[in-house]
């Protein structure tokens, strides 16, 4: 899906107090820049916030990072945080690609929610759920592995499944018709028009 290009983006993003700007110098740090010792989850495509800040406001004792590539809808995010004091969130506009340059064995657990399918055998290893992936991750895990998945894409779904297994990982929990308290834009979009969610939490010692 092509993204809508907002001016000055970035100067928006760059002006949030919620965005941080040097993520790497916090790589094994980062209960430091929270002031506390809670867990750390973390959402890869954080898209425009609204599941990351939902369930920083429900769970005030558990610090969240939202992880973004691009600008452009990270500011619908601070937009959204505007007129709240959350200091259990930051988001990030940075490339999961080189996710293991800002954490260091810290993440008690990895939120993807509708990632990109990249549905071209070529493009496999730009899923999140990959094999290339998956190796990135556990370098950032603080002791037990855990991911939650969702996605509307029935073979995204099939072959992160197959992934994850294929990896190492134990199925916690998998449904292929998912109604959850913390959705997101497009998985309210999804809904609306009758289109099933999967959902997948897996988990690797």
């Amino acid at each position: 899906m092509r993204l809508k290009h907002i001016k000055d983006a970035d100067k928006i993003i760059m002006s949030s107090p919620y965005l941080v700007k040097n993520p790497d110098y916090y790589k094994g740090k980062w209960n430091k820049l929270f002031n506390n010792d809670n867990k750390i989850e973390i959402e890869v495509g954080t898209g425009k916030g609204k599941f990351i800040i939902s369930k920083a406001i429900k769970n005030p004792n558990i610090n969240y990072i939202g992880i973004e590539k691009y600008d452009s809808p990270l500011v619908s995010a601070v937009k959204k945080l505007e007129n709240l004091e959350l200091n259990n969130l930051k988001l990030i506009c940075f490339d999961a690609f080189n996710i293991e340059n800002i954490f260091d064995k810290e993440v008690y657990k990895i939120y993807l929610n509708f990632s990109d399918p990249w549905p071209k055998k070529r493009h496999e290893k730009r899923r999140l759920s990959s094999k290339i992936f998956l190796e990135k991750y556990d370098n950032i895990f603080k002791n037990n592995k855990r991911i939650e998945m969702k996605t509307d894409n029935d073979d995204l779904f099939e072959y992160s499944m197959e992934s994850f297994l294929d990896y190492g990982y134990k199925i916690i929990k998998c449904n292929t018709n998912y109604f959850d308290e913390f959705t997101t834009e497009y998985e309210d979009k999804f809904i609306s028009k009758g289109k099933n969610i999967n959902y997948i939490s897996v988990v690797k010692k």
